[in-house]
């Protein structure tokens, strides 16, 4: 298991209101590394690349699809996006190299997995990542 793996398992998924977790690369627009189980399609990968290429106006007004869901979102702004769908939700945090995306499903508390999910974010982002 690789090192970014391991973050994502410990950091995230080991809070136990992060369902599932995974690192896009931003340069070459491709899945990086994810908890097990969370397959990204490279459909989902453009949607969420294309959701902090817009203007972050824009991204809240129309939201994203996501999985094959609509997603209301909460928050877009040049470092993270947050939408919802119901008792469901996704957060995605950008740093210089990578999309770091976590989603929470019910009965998890959403503002643990932002908290964790920024907080690795903030990480990469000191490290250089």
């Amino acid at each position: 298991m690789s090192h970014l793996q391991n973050l994502l398992l410990d950091t995230l998924l080991g809070t136990k209101h992060v369902d599932s977790a995974a690192l896009i690369k931003l340069q070459e627009r491709s899945l990086c590394v994810a908890s097990p189980g969370f397959n990204i399609m490279p459909g989902d990968v453009r949607t969420l690349v294309n959701g902090f290429a817009k203007n972050p106006l824009q991204t809240r007004r129309e939201g994203l699809y996501f999985k094959e869901k609509d997603y209301k979102c909460i928050r877009a702004d040049d470092y993270s996006l947050y939408a919802k769908n119901e008792n469901t939700g996704v957060v995605v945090v950008k740093t210089r190299l990578y999309l770091l995306v976590a989603t929470y499903t019910e009965g998890m508390y959403p503002s643990v997995c932002v908290e964790a999910t920024e907080k690795l974010g903030e990480y990469l982002r000191r490290k250089g990542n």
